[in-house]
């Protein structure tokens, strides 16, 4: 199977934002921002959706499988 990548904790430290901030941008808490970044959590659809919305970017630029 293959392994889920994110660009999640760079594109949030390109806009300087901590977890704090990004969670409450998104509606999620922080531990969910960091279980995200760290790949231990996949994100429903829709809330992939927002981050990806929120970051003007697409979907596949924010979350993608590794080759």
């Amino acid at each position: 199977m293959a392994e889920t990548v994110n660009t999640v904790r760079r594109l949030r430290g390109e806009h300087g934002w901590s977890q704090a901030q990004l969670a409450r941008e998104l509606g999620v808490s922080r531990q969910t921002v960091n279980a995200i970044e760290t790949g231990r959590f996949d994100p429903s659809l829709p809330l992939a959706l927002r981050i990806a919305q929120l970051f003007d970017r697409q979907l596949e630029q924010v979350f993608g499988l590794k080759a």
